[in-house]
């Protein structure tokens, strides 16, 4: 009796043929898929992203800043007789119109006893401004569109804490929902 002796390639490709098979064609599909995304992206052209520099413009005018921002030092309230940070600057002066400092779009318009009436506004790149002690007779309400320099309303007493500044505005600025120093951003101790 003759024993066969079996090739051991043929073997090898007899289990593993398939396998074999299946991983050139995957290779064949990710190098097909990866020379067309190259390709892809050769074909169009880049384009240049530009952004415009967001101008403030001032909340009200010919104010003085009565009590400055600040985060970092506490500063002392007289009306509630206590010390505390101050995440807002509050203006004062003759002239009582208060500003939008950027075009935007009105997202509240509430009451607060401690607050007063206040507006808050939203603008591009992700600045929200807060206008605090408004008079009750605010001219702007939630949803409308507003721009620079546009009034939305008077400074008043309607904050209750912080009516011992008199008539005055609360203003407060905000991006990407952290607060942060108007003065970095507007000239409002130089008015």
């Amino acid at each position: 009796m003759e024993i066969k002796k079996e090739n051991k390639i043929a073997t090898f490709f007899k289990r593993f043929g398939a396998y074999i098979v299946a991983a050139i064609v995957v290779l064949i599909i990710a190098a097909a898929a990866t020379v067309a995304g190259v390709l892809t992206n050769r074909k169009q052209p880049s384009q240049e992203v530009t952004t415009t520099p967001l101008v403030f413009g001032l909340p009200t005018t010919n104010a003085s800043v009565i009590k400055d921002f600040s985060d970092t030092k506490l500063q002392f309230n007289e009306t509630l007789k206590k010390w505390e940070a101050h995440f807002s600057v509050d203006l004062a002066g003759e002239d009582p119109t208060v500003m939008s400092v950027l075009d935007g779009t009105v997202t509240d318009v509430f009451y607060k006893y401690m607050d007063g009436y206040t507006v808050t506004i939203a603008h591009d790149q992700g600045f929200v401004s807060v206008y605090t002690s408004l008079d009750e007779n605010v001219d702007v309400k939630k949803g409308d569109k507003v721009t620079k320099g546009q009034k939305i309303g008077k400074m008043s007493t309607s904050a209750a804490g912080e009516s011992s500044y008199g008539a005055h505005l609360d203003f407060s600025l905000y991006q990407n929902g952290k607060s942060v120093d108007p003065n970095n951003y507007i000239s409002l101790q130089n008015k």
